[in-house]
């Protein structure tokens, strides 16, 4: 139990949501006519869109969107604000298919990917606060013990 409490809970929804992107991302480049449902009924603006670049087209340029966003959400290495900016895409994507596609059976799985990019947002910005919160009360400290 010890283990569970020095884990830090941002890594999990990095590396689920990182990992379903990976996975969604390589199997839209792969077999992009097994996703052509996941694309219908969409507004007549979108659909224009769609129908100049071509089904295919589109859902390649999706699924590359997909892996570099998984890139993002797991690349511990780069700075916090390209998490951010994942977790946003993240929630603006999930939303969106919530609002274009609407109900269906599957809508459960994307109810709760929006519920964890939420989540992740939420604790990316959190945690840029608190550092920069450290950061000012250092910097007052230094300034302060310095006159």
């Amino acid at each position: 139990m010890n283990l569970l409490r020095k884990l830090n809970p941002e890594w999990a929804l990095r590396l689920g949501l990182g990992l379903m992107y990976v996975y969604s991302g390589a199997d839209i480049i792969r077999h992009p006519t097994g996703w052509y449902w996941a694309v219908r009924q969409l507004p007549d603006a979108l659909e224009k869109i769609l129908t100049l670049f071509g089904m295919n087209a589109f859902l390649f340029m999706q699924g590359i969107g997909e892996v570099f966003l998984a890139f993002l959400l797991l690349a511990w290495f780069l700075p916090r604000k390209f998490l951010q900016i994942a977790a946003g895409i993240a929630v603006l994507e999930m939303g969106a298919i919530l609002l274009l596609v609407g109900l269906d059976s599957i809508t459960f799985r994307d109810i709760g990917l929006l519920g964890a990019a939420v989540a992740l947002i939420i604790m990316a910005f959190q945690k840029n606060d608190a550092s920069s919160e450290n950061q000012k009360t250092l910097q007052s400290r230094t300034l302060g013990g310095s006159t």
